[in-house]
């Protein structure tokens, strides 16, 4: 019985079907290069902060270091605090004793010794109190050289470690807004792959459909086709259906899955296996292909090594069921990895 023509609607359905999944891959397509445009500048923007964290990194080492210097200034200055301050206090406790200051005023008036020996006093009372006030003043210099000592450490270390801070919020913010920013690029990766299949397998169709009525018009496809044309015309019928590891129909073959049940339509029995059919006829030269004929790819022409199957539909073309996450598509035949064809029988 001869295949239903496809009418001029059909065809025209198809073909819209075709314009409206390339517009939205196009939509798709241009969120995606946003989304890796953003992407980049986020990546540059998060290098940069990492790289100002490494360098606060190295200028809170550096505050440490500093710090344990003026630490070491620190403890220098305040033991000149407490030399002075036990000076002072030792001349504290002459005064209060009634000697110390006292001493050479009372000799003063005491001192029968003439106008010589006042003088002598009198220059040692001022001596003492020179010493005195020279005390004092050392000892105030002293804790104020440890005072500032101690805040210029503190703020530094202080003002050190807050900028550290800053820098590992900053850089952790800009990792989150990388990581965000890669998982919705990969996701309009997936969606556009997708979109891609769906586009393809449309496109197929059309294109399948618009053969079919232009053969049919010619009288080309009939019920008297040779067998070939029967496996062919079969496996045109399988188009958009998924590919799935092992699968022999109906709703999802894999490649040999796919080349078994098209020739089992012409009542040629194959193994679901690339490497039997690879040898179920003649080998058949490139330039002599008929429709139906299988078409095998590997890495060699061992039947172990082939990995892939496919029906030759005419003009270059092949049916092929290619891989998990695609569908049974039209694609050419021209392959790197094309090894040979056959004529099963």
């Amino acid at each position: 019985m001869a295949e239903p023509r496809p009418s001029s609607r059909e065809v025209e359905r198809a073909r819209q079907t075709v314009r409206e999944r390339s517009k939205e891959l196009g939509r798709t397509n241009a969120a995606l290069a946003t989304a890796q445009a953003r992407l980049d500048e986020l990546a540059a923007e998060a290098g940069r902060l990492v790289e100002a964290y490494n360098g606060e990194r190295v200028r809170l080492r550096q505050a440490e270091e500093a710090r344990a210097q003026a630490q070491a200034r620190l403890v220098a200055a305040d033991a000149e605090v407490e030399r002075v301050r036990q000076d002072v206090a030792l001349l504290a406790t002459d005064d209060h004793g009634g000697l110390g200051l006292m001493k050479p005023l009372v000799g003063m008036i005491l001192d029968q010794g003439g106008t010589d020996g006042f003088l002598h006093r009198a220059g040692m009372l001022g001596h003492l109190r020179s010493e005195r006030s020279a005390l004092l003043r050392n000892m105030r210099d002293a804790q104020e050289v440890a005072a500032i000592l101690r805040a210029q450490a503190a703020n530094a270390h202080a003002a050190q470690r807050a900028a550290a801070e800053r820098a590992r919020l900053a850089k952790a913010a800009a990792g989150e807004a990388v990581a965000r920013q890669l998982r919705e690029t990969r996701a309009l990766r997936v969606r556009k792959d997708r979109l891609q299949r769906k586009v393809d397998a449309a496109r197929t169709r059309a294109e399948l459909l618009a053969r079919k009525r232009a053969a049919a018009a010619r009288g080309l496809i009939t019920g008297g086709s040779a067998m070939g044309d029967v496996a062919a015309n079969w496996a045109l019928t399988q188009l958009g259906k998924p590919y799935v590891w092992a699968a022999d129909g109906p709703g999802s073959y894999d490649c040999s899955g796919l080349t078994m049940r098209a020739w089992e339509r012409a009542g040629v029995r194959l193994d679901h296996w690339t490497g039997t059919q690879w040898t179920s006829g003649p080998r058949v030269p490139l330039d002599q292909l008929r429709r139906g004929d299988l078409l095998f790819f590997g890495h060699t022409a061992d039947p172990s090594a082939i990995h892939h199957v496919g029906i030759y539909v005419g003009r270059g073309q092949m049916v092929h069921a290619p891989q998990t996450g695609d569908v049974v598509r039209v694609a050419s035949i021209w392959r790197g990895d094309l090894v040979g064809a056959t004529r099963p029988r």
